[in-house]
């Protein structure tokens, strides 16, 4: 038996409801079975994210792994897809993968050193690049999710929830955001993003020094990409440097990055407003930041 995480628990019931509720309490019988059958035993402490149970354990040969459990949805069922398609290059590397479940056995990184913990955030926003600039080099192959669609479903799904929006200062900057995202969606890219590229799902290995781990993965332009490195260790005076140093390292377009990451910052906006939650100030102020920034010299140092 395994304990469930509490907090794996709330955010099920916060984000998935009846089914995250129905997920968390097939858990325990869900792991014994693919311990059972994939010979395998548990060897530490049950991990969690939002949406998914990471149980440390070891194969029968002795290899030290990584057994992940976790809801299927359009975000997560890429994942093993896109994972095949690094095969471990600069990405976390997949052992085996049962479909139906989407349970998967990765291999086993350093949890304890992780991105987040550096004390040096340029680094830690120039690394994100360098592995951006490395996992975007991939096409995406066939059948992933496509940035083209995500984007024309937030421009019909804006005029609603903007009139949702009391604030008319907030108003105007996410109809910015939309008008930004309006003038690059015919053409959305074709690259294979990982989506989620934050400073916490970037973990240290004894076989390179940073892996990432846990992509929502789609089909796009790596200027979808950067929002998350705006956003860790948020800093509203740094959001222009690390901007300016992402696109470089990546080498996008200045103003065409800056047009997918205010369709983040969109994507973003819509779902707390859909989902009744107050606009995050911290995204707001991102939007501000690229707005004034796009009058300016561009420059890295």
């Amino acid at each position: 038996m395994i304990d469930i995480p509490g907090g794996l628990a709330e955010a099920q019931e916060k984000y998935n409801g009846s089914a995250g509720r129905a997920f968390v309490a097939g858990l325990p019988g869900l792991v014994a079975g693919f311990l059972d059958r994939w010979e395998l035993r548990a060897d530490g402490a049950a991990m969690h994210g939002v949406s998914a149970l990471v149980l440390p354990v070891v194969a029968v040969d002795g290899t030290r792994a990584a057994l992940k459990l976790q809801l299927l949805d359009e975000e997560t069922e890429g994942e093993p897809v896109a994972l095949r398609v690094w095969d471990g290059d600069g990405a976390v590397r997949l052992l085996r993968h049962d479909e139906p479940t989407g349970t998967m056995l990765l291999e086993r990184l350093d949890e304890t050193r992780m991105l987040a913990h550096g004390p040096d955030v340029h680094e830690g926003v120039l690394i994100i690049a360098r592995l951006l600039a490395h996992l975007t080099s991939f096409p995406a192959p066939p059948g992933m999710r496509r940035l083209g669609d995500i984007a024309r479903g937030m421009l019909e799904r804006t005029p609603a929830a903007l009139d949702g929006v009391a604030d008319p200062e907030a108003r105007a900057l996410i109809a910015d955001c939309a008008a930004a995202v309006r003038e690059v969606v015919g053409e959305p890219g074709d690259r294979l993003l990982h989506w989620d590229l934050h400073d916490e799902n970037v973990l240290a290995s004894a076989r390179a020094p940073w892996i990432a781990i846990d992509p929502k993965p789609l089909a796009g332009d790596p200027g979808f990409e950067l929002w998350p490195a705006l956003a860790n260790r948020f800093d509203a005076d740094d959001v222009l440097w690390r901007f300016d140093a992402m696109t470089d390292v990546l080498a996008l377009d200045w103003e065409r990055a800056r047009a997918w990451t205010l369709g983040r910052l969109l994507q973003n906006c819509l779902w707390d407003i859909e989902d009744g939650r107050e606009l995050d100030e911290e995204q707001l102020e991102i939007v501000r930041r690229l707005r004034r920034g796009a009058a300016r010299p561009k420059w890295v140092s």
